[in-house]
């Protein structure tokens, strides 16, 4: 029990957690004390981040999973529990893909399902299963990232952002029918963060290239977003939009929503025009 600290000494399971975000949450949850199942579809990677913590001192193990299966998710959390001795209290629903850079009609109707398969899917998916055991717990959290492609709708990233924002209003959803029950819903909405997503995306070479290089220009560290979403769960916070331009994006698409999609889709014609 750790009261309303919902990250401290946690027992989490990180989805994801081989690389990016989901490898920084993973280290920032062992640095806090917890005991963190490092997920993920490639199981080199989930293993170099639980031998990482362990090198450091941390408690991490390793589990192969592709979160797009309900079966393998439902593995997923017996294996964590029996691996813990007690329940899990924390989630992270991190595991993501991104696909875009064509006009809707354009993208394949595989890249679609790909891309909804693990960003929607993967989260509705780890939400169905480990929602009820946290509920009957009375306790914990669960972060689902979203990405600000969850509202701002950037043109050419059709799959991505329908899928970003299925997650946000599960998040929604989800923290609503947890109100009162003890358990924190966080939704992580970021701009750039300092990941490899655009380099294994579904993308033409050179979107591919302009969304690397913006990362890292002006992308933030995913060790930082890590630990202000920690924070935020603490709090009790349901929206973390952890940088200025996706604060911003966020009151412009609200207070005017005509201007601001008209001005994205200028933007996007005019990026496109210098590829």
């Amino acid at each position: 029990m750790f009261s309303d600290k919902h990250s401290r000494k946690a027992c989490a399971v990180v989805t994801g957690a081989g690389s990016g975000i989901g490898e920084a949450f993973a280290h920032e949850l062992a640095r806090r004390g917890g005991r963190v199942v490092c997920s993920d579809i490639n199981p080199v990677t989930a293993e170099a981040t639980a031998a990482a913590i362990r090198a450091n001192g941390g408690d991490a193990i390793a589990f192969a999973c592709d979160v797009s299966k309900l079966d393998q998710v439902e593995r997923l959390a017996e294996q964590a529990e029996a691996w813990l001795g007690c329940p899990v209290d924390l989630v992270v629903n991190n595991a993501g893909v991104g696909a875009g850079g064509l006009n809707i009609g354009e993208i394949s109707m595989e890249d679609w399902h790909w891309t909804m398969g693990v960003n929607m899917w993967g989260v509705i998916h780890g939400c169905h299963v480990f929602a009820p055991k946290l509920r009957s717990l009375g306790r914990g959290g669960i972060i689902n990232v979203c990405s600000t492609a969850s509202f701002a709708a950037a043109p050419l990233m059709g799959p991505y952002n329908v899928s970003k924002a299925a997650v946000l209003a599960l998040s929604e959803t989800l923290a609503a029918e947890m109100s009162g029950t003890g358990v924190a819903v966080t939704a992580l909405c970021p701009t750039f963060v300092k990941t490899n997503i655009a380099r294994d995306a579904r993308t033409p070479s050179a979107a591919s290239e302009l969304a690397s290089k913006l990362m890292q220009w002006t992308g933030i560290s995913a060790e930082r977003v890590a630990k202000t979403t920690l924070d935020a769960l603490d709090r009790g916070q349901l929206y973390v939009l952890p940088q200025l331009d996706a604060r911003t994006i966020w009151r412009t698409k609200r207070l005017v929503p005509s201007i601001y999609t008209r001005g994205a889709g200028l933007l996007s014609r005019l990026a496109a025009a210098k590829l």
